[in-house]
């Protein structure tokens, strides 16, 4: 099988500061993250100053550098709370970000070895994905895997990978309402193994343990959705997930792979699941109707890359979700066009 690999001077690791004393999560993550450039975003609301210990090459953005960029409205509009790791996004001049919730530590495979999660998301963008026709013996470009027998060998090429979505041991991503129906549930089962998404299929997309491509579909994700109710724990928000479906619609037309399965992080408990229930069920109600609205959407031809995707993509959203006044829907497609005017006015090339 080819090599694939990606220089450290490409990457940024993107962090969400929602709590004060980053020192044991910096720590945990310091043989992963020292080697390269870091961004850490500290929430908007957050009053504390930020612990950060020494060892990191780490560039911290607060409330002033944001209100700076995009204004005091914008600011609290799209980068409170979890949100705030998207200002990160907007600011890497990088090819490939890596972000990772800061209750999260490294986690261990199940031969007892520590996972280099950053690592392993830069092989699954390095390598291509194979969206257009499903491989059973999963990435076949993985070490020990390949492509099975009755697999087009014109099609062996694969596209480029733009996502890599990880996953979670011990609290796994669930929903408020089934962490409360089973509050002892936690994920212990480790799989080695890594698939392509395949195309037209949507999916939830966590953005707990993620990894990018910028150049390709940075303006694709956003932080547009806001419930009414939103609060400080993961259940209580779905920015991720329906940034994460623009995501996909957006890959699934430039012809753009999407990864899950491998890394694994360890993640943390924080929040109370009976107590966000009530926050939660907007998101769930929303999701309900934005599925059939996604799985019936055709871009056209002429949008060609991510940013002109998200234009036609809140145009399609307003059109259909337009007549309900104050909808949530319609206020995250007004939250794309500000995010694509954004992404031309913030970004800056990325180095090279």
């Amino acid at each position: 099988m080819a090599q694939f690999s990606i220089k450290d001077n490409d990457v940024d690791i993107v962090i969400g500061a929602l709590q004060s004393d980053l020192t044991s999560f910096m720590n945990a993550w310091k043989p992963m993250f020292s080697r390269y450039h870091l961004i850490i975003v500290k929430d908007p609301e957050l009053k504390e100053d930020l612990k950060i210990p020494d060892g990191f090459d780490a560039q911290i953005f607060t409330k002033a550098d944001m209100d700076k960029a995009v204004g005091p409205s914008l600011t609290s509009q799209l980068f409170s709370g979890y949100s705030c790791r998207y200002y990160g996004y907007l600011v890497s001049n990088k090819k490939y970000v890596i972000s990772i919730d800061d209750d999260c530590i490294p986690a261990k495979d199940d031969k007892g070895f520590q996972v280099d999660a950053v690592a392993q998301h830069l092989f699954n963008l390095a390598a291509p994905a194979t969206p257009l026709f499903f491989n059973t013996l999963y990435d076949p470009f993985c070490k020990g895997a390949d492509f099975v027998r009755g697999y087009p060998f014109s099609m062996r090429e694969g596209v480029p990978c733009a996502l890599s979505c990880g996953l979670w041991l011990n609290l796994a991503d669930l929903d408020a309402p089934t962490q409360a129906l089973k509050p002892e549930q936690r994920n212990t089962r480790y799989v080695d193994a890594v698939l392509t998404v395949p195309n037209k299929a949507l999916m939830p997309l966590s953005g707990i343990n993620i990894g990018f491509n910028r150049e390709l579909l940075g303006p694709a994700l956003f932080p547009g959705l806001k419930l009414t109710k939103e609060g400080k724990v993961r259940w209580e928000t779905m920015e991720d997930v329906f940034s994460g479906m623009c995501a996909k619609v957006v890959c699934d037309h430039l012809k753009l792979g999407v990864k899950t399965g491998l890394p694994y992080v360890w993640r943390e408990e924080r929040g109370d699941a009976v107590q966000s229930l009530k926050k939660d069920w907007e998101g769930m109600k929303l999701m309900e109707d934005a599925i059939p609205f996604f799985e019936s959407i055709k871009l056209p031809a002429e949008a060609v890359n991510a940013k002109e995707c998200m234009l036609e993509l809140a145009k399609l959203v307003k059109e259909r979700f337009g007549a309900e006044k104050n909808s949530v829907l319609t206020q995250a497609a007004d939250g794309m066009i500000e995010w694509v005017k954004l992404w031309k006015k913030v970004v800056v090339p990325a180095s090279n």
